[in-house]
């Protein structure tokens, strides 16, 4: 292949082969790469019910989850049944008071107002009872989603989850819910041309930006057709109109017309998710679909007010882990801590935290609205969490994740034996080890990091699942200087020398936590550092010079 050794080498991980596969990858095209949406399963048949509501002004009603993929599929649909004149209604249950899915009670909400045709994005997979009850009141259903089904089968009515039919004829089936949620509009516009009277040709990738949003921050796997929505997604997120997206950028100082997929899944996703965690998610909803920019400025410092108010109650809890912690005298191979007063929505961040700090499996969990047990976990580079709940189960309502994280709901008789239940569990389990550091891609000097070097890198972003930013061994590098930031001193700052002629480069990590932490505090100026990191576009610089986001560090 005609490229440099580099770039070879991150094709070939990647698995590209030939020439076509690396221009394919590396200029991705919309017009002629994404996948047709009507070869998916039961797809012409929902786009087909979807136009004929539409043109016949039946009541819609639109039924998404309350996260960061939920929610912008929301503002999906909105958007385009807005545009094209649709009788319709968003609906989005609140996290605390209904919980996650659809529910009977919503659903008789919706049949009162008179809708005649629920379609879900995100949720109702599993949801086959709250389904069949609308089915029950007159309504047609149309169920997208990308989760696993239950066991007990399929809801009723159309159901488009390239996830849940053996059969599944689409070649593509990784997307998360909006960006299915952004296939059925292209395939509504496909099977109804008349629609094009009021929907423009091509006006429906100005929705790439939720779709995207939601892509990144679901963290799917970026491949395929995902890499495609996130790549253009956030061409259109750069020049989108949408006066909430912008109030949002400039109140977290970003720069709307340079994001990038870190700035979504950093900055972005985690005020839109703030909304359903510690209020209601229909302010993030309507900070992407309002045209005001009074209300369009309240809901974002809204929105801000709340991540600020996240970060503090998820700080609370992370003392008062540390404080019980501390209180024992000697450390089980588990650890499973909860509280009533815990919101679940918030345990997640805080067991990253403990399990990195710790180095095993952490278990923590509240009291949801519906009065609940749910809780999160993570490994801590130790025993894969969903084999340790599987050995576990009896103390288990439900739970899913993958080796590094979880959620679960316990039984209400089994949560104050849950860690005596896990540690049980993980001694009968085989001793393993989880290593989420992988090898370096490549070995180069600080003096090659340069912008030449990092235009090279970023032909393969946008980064994330399954397409991970490239590694980077920097051997025996001398340090300048290293020092902590922030209020609390969280964040760990080094510069490297790169020669006696040019500037040093900088290395940040944000919250340290763990090994990295502890070598950072021992770094001295002239001592050297084996250093893995990724290099990175520093944005508040004028040339937006390159930068080490540091992932390990190792003293010489």
């Amino acid at each position: 292949m005609p490229y440099d050794e580099l770039t070879q080498v991150l094709l070939k991980k990647r698995g590209i082969e030939t020439e076509e596969e690396a221009e394919k990858f590396l200029n991705p095209s919309y017009d002629t790469q994404l996948v047709d949406p009507l070869s998916i399963k039961n797809m012409p048949e929902a786009a087909a019910r979807l136009a004929k509501a539409i043109l016949s002004g039946e009541r819609i009603a639109v039924w998404t989850d309350y996260d960061c993929d939920g929610v912008p599929a929301a503002v999906i649909f909105h958007d385009f049944l807005k545009k094209a004149g649709a009788n319709f209604e968003n609906y989005i249950p609140h996290r605390h008071l209904e919980g996650y899915g659809v529910n009977s009670s919503g659903i008789e909400k919706l049949a009162k107002a008179g809708a005649t045709l629920l379609l879900t994005a995100d949720v109702g997979i599993t949801d086959a009872e709250a389904i069949a009850r609308a089915r029950a009141l007159g309504m047609d259903t149309i169920v997208t989603d990308h989760h696993l089904p239950a066991q007990a089968g399929l809801p009723p009515g159309i159901v488009v989850d390239p996830n849940a039919h053996a059969d599944e004829t689409a070649a593509f089936k990784s997307w998360c819910g909006a960006g299915l949620a952004w296939k059925l509009v292209c395939a509504t516009l496909a099977v109804e041309p008349t629609l094009r009277e009021k929907v423009p040709i091509g006006w429906e990738k100005w929705l790439l930006d939720m779709a995207a949003l939601a892509t990144i921050a679901d963290m799917v796997s970026l491949t395929g057709d995902n890499r495609l929505i996130a790549k253009y997604g956030l061409l259109v997120m750069r020049k989108s109109p949408r006066i909430g997206l912008q109030k949002l950028c400039r109140l977290m100082r970003v720069d709307q017309s340079k994001i990038t997929e870190d700035d979504v899944g950093f900055m972005i996703a985690p005020r839109v998710n703030a909304a359903s965690r510690m209020g209601d998610a229909l302010e993030a909803f309507k900070l992407f679909t309002t045209t005001d920019e009074t209300e369009a400025t309240e809901i974002a410092q809204k929105l801000e007010k709340l991540n600020r108010q996240r970060k503090a109650e998820a700080g609370a809890i992370t003392r008062a882990v540390r404080e019980r912690l501390a209180g024992r005298t000697d450390l089980r191979s588990v650890i499973a801590l909860g509280d009533p007063s815990w919101r679940p929505a918030l345990l997640g961040l805080v067991a990253n935290g403990i399990a990195e700090e710790y180095q095993r499996p952490v278990f923590l969990w509240g009291r949801e609205g519906n009065n609940s047990i749910k809780g999160s976990c993570r490994a801590g580079n130790s025993t894969h969490v969903i084999e340790l709940m599987t050995a576990a189960q009896g103390a288990f309502v439900e739970f899913g994740g993958h080796a590094f994280s979880g959620g679960f709901t316990v039984r209400d008789d089994e949560v104050f034996f849950l860690e005596d239940r896990l540690v049980e569990a993980r001694s009968a389990l085989a001793e393993s080890v989880l290593e989420e550091v992988g090898q370096p891609d490549a070995e180069i000097s600080a003096l090659q990091a340069d912008l030449r070097f990092l235009a090279k890198l970023e032909r393969f972003a946008p980064f994330g699942q399954d397409n991970e930013k490239p590694l980077l061994r920097f051997h025996n590098a001398e340090i300048a200087s290293a020092e902590r930031f922030g209020k609390s001193k969280e964040h760990v700052k080094l510069k490297i020398i790169r020669d006696e002629f040019s500037a040093p480069i900088e290395g940040i990590a944000f919250f340290a936590k763990g090994a990295l932490a502890r070598v950072a505090d021992t770094l001295l100026a002239g001592g050297h550092a084996d250093i893995l990191a990724h290099l990175e576009r520093d944005q508040f610089s004028r040339r937006g010079y390159p930068r080490l986001r540091l992932v390990s560090l190792t003293l010489v």
